[in-house]
């Protein structure tokens, strides 16, 4: 987020449709350029978390959690620091995108205090996830999954 240029927006709702039990080490992925991007209803993008914050064009995102497939319920703009909560579960903060499988879909690359699971934090098909406008220099945490 820009303070300087980022007025209000919306929160863009959408709802698990496939939860995700894997993790790896070296994925590769690669961040885009792009700070934010512009979603639609019924777009399938996969949400992956991170412990690596590097906000840098080309980054390489190795250190990941797959969480799972989220429809959206309404289009938006996603922006690196936006707050990503699934249910009740504040997941952590928008880090930035990775187009690998484009146009099929976005990875939405989700910074937390260590990369976790669908199955870590014990999700559920029809969760509802949220992306909420973060602040300038937000970071997010995760909770300790369930019987750690």
């Amino acid at each position: 987020m820009n303070p300087a240029e980022d007025g209000p927006k919306r929160v863009v709702r959408g709802s698990l449709v496939k939860v995700l039990v894997h993790h790896r080490t070296d994925r590769g992925m690669r961040l885009e350029e792009h700070a934010a991007r512009c979603v639609r209803r019924g777009e399938v993008h996969e949400l992956v978390t991170t412990d690596q914050w590097d906000p840098r064009s080309g980054a390489r995102i190795d250190r990941v959690g797959f969480l799972g497939f989220a429809e959206l319920l309404c289009g938006g703009v996603i922006d690196r620091g936006d707050l990503v909560r699934i249910g009740d579960t504040r997941v952590g903060t928008v880090l930035g995108f990775d187009a690998c499988h484009l146009p099929n879909h976005y990875n939405i690359l989700i910074h937390a205090a260590r990369p976790v699971s669908g199955r870590d934090l014990g999700l559920r098909p029809e969760t509802v996830v949220t992306f909420v406008q973060g602040r300038a220099g937000d970071q997010g945490t995760v909770p300790a999954p369930p019987g750690a």
